[in-house]
């Protein structure tokens, strides 16, 4: 017979080791409940008593370190994840404003490019077929890089999340220009330490 110390901190029993063993295949109790056995003065837990050693788990629970490591890494992806976000969402805005500039303003520019030699060159470079397209891409690699670091931030696909911070490296199609490359480097150097790696699902 043995008495126990519950969840609550309250004493109960005298109950059998066929009561404990099926309460600890229920989940009732655990490895670390406290127990007196029948005739003894000092409580242990029920790990520490043989005879429940055959229907204890074959390791300990490891939840507490488990979510430990969990918080650690999302705590480590936190910055560099917040840092993608914002740049994807800063050229988001960039690229639609350049969408519509170059959708529905083009004739502003056409006449003040009369003006000034330099500034129709670069009016014709950004405008038009070329300054569509750039914008399209930039929008759309804007929302790969929102969608790869969300992910990062709930330590979902790990992939995505490489993905998002190599888009943000690459002045071309990064979406905040060169703004996006040390967070890119950031977030890279981050997402392959095998910590975070392993808290990723």
């Amino acid at each position: 017979m043995f008495k126990i110390i519950g969840a609550d901190g309250k004493e109960y029993g005298p109950v059998t080791a066929k009561q404990l063993k099926q309460w600890l295949a229920e989940g009732r109790v655990n490895q670390q409940t406290k127990v007196l056995p029948e005739g003894a003065t000092e409580w242990r837990t029920l790990a520490e008593i043989p005879e429940f050693a055959a229907a204890l788990p074959i390791r300990p629970p490891a939840t507490p370190a488990m979510a430990a490591g969990v918080v650690t890494a999302a705590d480590r992806v936190r910055g560099p994840a917040v840092g993608l976000i914002v740049t994807a969402v800063l050229g988001f805005v960039a690229n639609v404003f350049g969408l519509i500039l170059n959708l529905f303003a083009a004739g502003l520019g056409t006449a003040a490019a009369r003006t000034n030699p330099e500034f129709e060159r670069l009016f014709s470079m950004f405008s038009g077929t070329v300054g569509v397209v750039s914008s399209l891409v930039g929008i759309v690699v804007s929302a790969l890089v929102l969608y790869g670091a969300l992910k990062m931030k709930k330590l979902e696909k790990h992939g995505w999340a490489i993905t998002a911070s190599i888009l943000a490296l690459i002045p071309c199609t990064s979406p905040c220009c060169l703004a996006g490359i040390p967070i890119g480097i950031w977030a890279l150097v981050v997402l392959s330490k095998p910590e975070v790696k392993q808290a990723f699902n």
